[in-house]
């Protein structure tokens, strides 16, 4: 018993001695990755989200990745799965646009736009040509009124698109766009997807139809509710469809119709203002973690849910009250937070859900494409790094505030009629 002791007592010393000596072996220590800037990390979830759907179609392979997912409830689903191919395209040109528009940034943004350029007049080309496998027609459905106008608002935000497509191509888009009259819009903010095609036309110098123009411009004054809100047709309805399409909408089309024709002058600047009143309340609503009210229909389109914010941003239209910085801040929390869950992809495709895959939270008009209209979240991806949006010093956004205990400038309705 005494030699085992002393034998296990001069074992621990020469284990001591080798420790202390520095010939034990050291424990690995893993390295931390890198902080990324707030850009950088946006452009990384924006590579990640858009990357499968723009590679594929420039590879003519779109129909063949892509999962035919629809939501549970879908009484179509078969025409569903037709008109997925089309809204996802619709969607992610439209909320990565204005960064296709941007020159200049680091060498690595740079090379990473130019490779999206490629891969978007390619793949624009593969959508119009009847030979190819990821050929996409106009005509399946009215929801394709919907997505047509996305693809359209897209063109109109990023002007470098339309004017490197081949002629053919351009030829095509046109005759495409012109198919979709045919569908009635719903008396709602659908009459703003027909305005959106036509604004299209107006833009490019191409015949364009002012009745669809203004009917949806008076419907919508008309729909005007108080406080910065529309209501969605003759009902309002408490969701973000504000947000989604008729604010971002409204600037879009009224300002463009306006600038060309000298018309809707008065109504432009309501717009403006009841646009600034509208993006007060939503930088309100993002919570000091990136949560927000989940609330009201289309609620997977995650992010989109800020749409008007991030298109008041790039176009830096923000109000006074409203820091760029802050907003950045704010954007930033909802971009992470949306994104974060686990099972937000499934074999690198978005989920149908708003934290990861819930797929009882989808509607029945929902596919594999729609969720893809977060990528309006990227929109101030279209400002250079050098502006404040970017390059100032963060800020704490409302709710951070408010929240933490500061005093804070109190908030009211604001009467706009």
């Amino acid at each position: 018993m005494k030699r085992n002791t002393v034998t296990c007592l001069l074992l621990w010393l020469l284990l001591a001695m080798l420790a202390n000596s520095g010939y034990a072996q050291k424990k690995t220590v893993a390295k931390k990755p890198p902080v990324l800037s707030d850009r950088q990390l946006w452009l990384a979830e924006m590579d990640k989200m858009v990357r499968p759907v723009l590679r594929s179609l420039a590879h003519d392979s779109l129909r063949i990745v892509m999962p035919q997912i629809t939501s549970q409830r879908v009484d179509n689903k078969a025409q569903r799965i037709q008109v997925q191919y089309l809204e996802v395209l619709g969607r992610v040109l439209s909320g990565i646009a204005p960064w296709l528009q941007l020159e200049g940034g680091t060498a690595e943004e740079v090379a990473l736009r130019n490779q999206y350029r490629q891969w978007t007049l390619k793949g624009l080309s593969n959508a119009l040509d009847s030979t190819a496998n990821d050929y996409m027609r106009f005509d399946v459905a009215a929801q394709q009124l919907v997505d047509a106008s996305f693809l359209a608002f897209a063109l109109v935000r990023a002007p470098w698109l339309w004017e490197n497509l081949d002629p053919k191509t351009r030829d095509r888009l046109v005759r495409s766009f012109k198919v979709t009259r045919r569908f009635r819009p719903g008396f709602s903010n659908w009459l703003l997807f027909s305005a959106m095609t036509e604004t299209f036309f107006c833009r490019y110098g191409y015949e364009w139809d002012p009745m669809r123009v203004d009917y949806a411009l008076q419907q919508l004054e008309q729909w005007y509710v108080g406080d910065g809100l529309y209501s969605d047709g003759t009902h309002f309805a408490f969701d973000y469809y504000n947000s989604y399409v008729m604010h971002p909408y409204l600037a879009t089309i009224s300002g463009l119709i306006s600038s060309k024709t000298g018309s809707y002058k008065d109504m432009t600047l309501k717009i403006k203002k009841r646009n600034e009143r509208f993006a007060v309340i939503q930088e309100r609503l993002i919570n000091p973690d990136g949560t927000f009210p989940a609330t009201g229909r289309s609620i997977i389109y995650r992010g989109a849910a800020f749409h008007h914010l991030a298109d008041m941003a790039w176009r830096k239209a923000l109000p006074e009250q409203l820091k760029p910085a802050q907003v950045r801040g704010a954007l930033t929390a909802v971009l992470r937070k949306t994104l974060e869950s686990p099972s937000t992809y499934r074999n690198g495709w978005l989920t149908l859900g708003l934290y990861g895959s819930q797929p009882d939270i989808a509607d029945v008009y929902n596919n594999q494409g729609s969720p893809y209209l977060c990528t309006a979240l990227f929109l101030p991806l279209g400002l250079p790094d050098s502006d404040p949006f970017w390059a100032d010093a963060p800020v704490k956004w409302s709710s951070q505030r408010i929240w933490s205990g500061e005093d804070f400038p109190n908030d009211h309705s604001v009467d706009l009629r």
